[in-house]
């Protein structure tokens, strides 16, 4: 574990002094006479990596008796993400337990996951949702924006206010730059738009991408080891982090054409090409991922694996007379499910859970009791 007291890093001299002025803004908000907590948005990625190092960093600088806030780093698993990933995040989100644990700070590693009923699979398998595009992006909000948005309004509800940390910079993209200026109120922080009781505190807004990279290369993180195996990863990748989502001004950060880490079942995408890059890099187990993947997508507007009518019974044909299909066919979620344990049983790792399986099956019960009921009332009429 590096020591706190370990000599400082060597950064370009105008990097060193943001840095220093970033440090030095959060230890005045750290300090702030209230005891709400810090909620650290953390994806794993290069951004929300930075910011929780500083806070670590933070942490470390005070006396015991300063550090009075509670600071959860919270964490979102779609449980459908990239694999390698979750297998980095799982890693730092250890090393980030053991370091708190032994220097006694007040940090709580959190997971966030989407409700049993809400899963990536039960919704497509189960329910039918044809896979998610950029006209019906169904996923984002059951899978990431609710779960992490419960876990940040249960906190500013036993604390009264909640401040959420997060790795936003304007230079990501001319997107980001537009977001980040539209809710910028000029001051430190700035009010949630969604969730009541909650503050947003975006650290390092002003540091570009090359500074980012300078910093995580030249600076071992506090909880020890190193920042090498997160650099592994974006070149293997040569991509970037789906980020940790709480609003849906944000949702397109995630699934744009950009190589971004996310979902392997992300059909949003034309191509998921931070897989593929962990391919190209040798990690050959992930090209079925990408077959299946594939294959999902090119499914989706196949009329013949379409119900007529939605899930509320309804046909649906809009104002210019274009027919609206509904969910899958029983007969093509079976048939999602079959490739999928297929799947699961050739890479040798957990794709699919069986409580979701079971939810499934539940499912497919009810639609196919209603769809007698239906049947028999049209018989009748």
């Amino acid at each position: 574990m590096t020591s706190p007291f370990a000599s400082p890093p060597q950064l370009e001299p105008a990097l060193d002094a943001a840095i220093s002025a970033i440090r030095a803004d959060l230890r005045d908000e750290y300090l702030q006479p209230h005891g709400f907590p810090w909620i650290v948005g953390f994806s794993g990625g290069k951004d929300s990596t930075v910011v929780a190092h500083l806070v670590f960093d933070l942490l470390l600088s005070l006396a015991p008796d300063d550090r009075r806030r509670p600071v959860h780093i919270v964490s979102n698993d779609t449980l459908v993400e990239s694999p390698l990933v979750m297998a980095h995040i799982a890693a730092v989100q250890a090393e980030m337990r053991s370091a708190a644990d032994a220097w006694r700070l007040p940090v709580t590693i959190v997971t966030t996951r989407p409700d049993p009923d809400a899963t990536f699979w039960v919704n497509l398998i189960g329910r039918g949702y044809p896979s998610p595009n950029r006209s019906f992006r169904w996923c984002t909000d059951r899978m990431k924006i609710q779960p992490t948005s419960r876990y940040i309004r249960a906190q500013a509800a036993a604390s009264g206010e909640v401040i959420l940390l997060l790795g936003v910079r304007r230079d990501e993209s001319a997107t980001r730059a537009g977001s980040v200026a539209r809710y910028d109120n000029g001051a430190r922080l700035n009010r949630h738009n969604d969730l009541v009781g909650c503050m947003v505190y975006r650290p390092i807004v002003e540091l570009s991408t090359d500074d980012v990279w300078e910093f995580l290369g030249s600076t071992p993180p506090p909880w020890g080891g190193s920042h090498t195996a997160l650099i592994k990863l974006y070149r293997d990748a040569g991509g970037g982090e789906c980020p940790v989502v709480t609003q849906k001004s944000d949702v397109p950060s995630c699934g744009t054409t950009s190589s971004r880490f996310g979902c392997w079942t992300c059909t949003v995408v034309e191509k998921d090409r931070s897989l593929e890059g962990f391919v190209e890099a040798g990690f050959d187990e992930f090209g079925p991922l990408i077959a299946f993947r594939d294959w999902l997508a090119s499914i989706r507007n196949d009329p013949n694996r379409r119900m007529a009518r939605r899930r509320n019974g309804r046909i649906t044909v809009t104002a210019d007379g274009v027919f609206v299909p509904g969910p899958y066919t029983l007969d093509t979620r079976a048939e999602i499910l079959e490739r999928l344990l297929a799947l699961q049983r050739d890479v040798g790792r957990p794709l699919i859970a069986e409580d979701e399986i079971a939810r499934i099956k539940a499912i497919w019960a009810e639609d196919a009791a209603q769809g007698a009921a239906r049947a028999a009332d049209a018989a009748l009429a």
